[in-house]
């Protein structure tokens, strides 16, 4: 084949598609105390197989909140496949910006603070300035993960500047503009925090007996609230404790649902965010 026509083929290949939001982890490995231990391996091969099959080319594999700090295996996984995959971690609050300079360099492009099911008292983060300037040299971005309706408390005491990825439609309690964590939001980009990704996944994780119907509504409303820039997707492949929603054909292609077909939003929400956020 020529270079000319390798190169028109090249300009014909689909963009990458992104899964912004999958987990790996170790039958049975989980810190001491951690409120789940895994059955069962969730591998990186695993979850490409699944990817692969539905068109999906690249991943950002997501620190499990039962395996705390300890992002050994996040981080081995990310060495052996650097240019597939992009890393969120678990660190301290006190974390400084040699120790987040070294997890750049090994592909982690953000942190996690997942609440749901804890506590959501911020007092140690909202006086880790030092962590949230390191983030802000480095390009990075805080994932959240609350109870519904609690992101307008926590989202209070981050500095502005800091951008904000909020995972699983972000859950508010309704699907309403009215609604406070839609108000938090909004109040929070009119006092200049413009830079925030919601991310549409996990819909069985809303706080709702009707997930599916809502779980489109949601990302409609937030379509209308932030932009289209605004959106990504995840599968939460291997959806710990709701296993049986593990079906990944499924999970890819309930995104063209939610967005109602709209063929040129589910590739600015598939690819073109996502790479733009993890791969600039």
């Amino acid at each position: 084949m020529s270079k000319v026509s390798a190169s028109l083929l090249a300009a014909h290949e689909p963009p990458p598609s992104v899964d912004s939001h999958f987990h790996v982890f170790k039958a049975g490995h989980s810190l001491p105390g951690a409120r789940y231990t895994p059955p069962y391996d969730a591998s990186f091969d695993n979850w490409q197989t699944r990817a692969a099959a539905v068109g999906v080319t690249q991943g950002v594999l997501v620190q499990t909140s039962f395996m705390g700090t300890d992002n050994r295996l996040l981080l081995a996984q990310l060495a052996q496949h650097p240019e597939t995959l992009r890393g969120i971690a678990v660190v301290t609050p006190d974390a400084d910006l040699k120790a987040l300079s070294a997890l750049h360099a090994q592909g982690v492009r953000g942190i996690r603070l997942n609440l749901a099911g804890r506590s959501h008292d911020m007092a140690l983060w909202a006086s880790a300035s030092d962590l949230w300037n390191a983030m802000l040299q480095l390009g990075w971005h805080l994932e959240l993960h609350t109870d519904a309706g609690r992101l307008a408390e926590v989202s209070a005491v981050l500095p502005l500047a800091l951008p904000l990825v909020l995972d699983h439609f972000a859950k508010p309690v309704a699907v309403s503009m009215h609604d406070a964590t839609v108000v938090a939001l909004r109040d929070r980009r009119s006092r200049g925090g413009q830079n925030v990704h919601i991310k549409l996944s996990a819909p069985y994780r809303l706080a709702t007996s009707r997930q599916d119907e809502q779980a489109g509504e949601l990302a409609r409303l937030w379509l209308a609230e932030l932009g289209p820039e605004a959106l990504l997707w995840g599968s939460d492949w291997p959806c710990t404790n709701h296993e049986s929603k593990a079906d990944y054909p499924a999970l890819h292609s309930a995104l063209g649902e939610w967005l109602a077909g709209d063929d040129r939003l589910v590739a600015l929400v598939r690819s073109t965010n996502p790479l733009q956020l993890y791969w600039p």
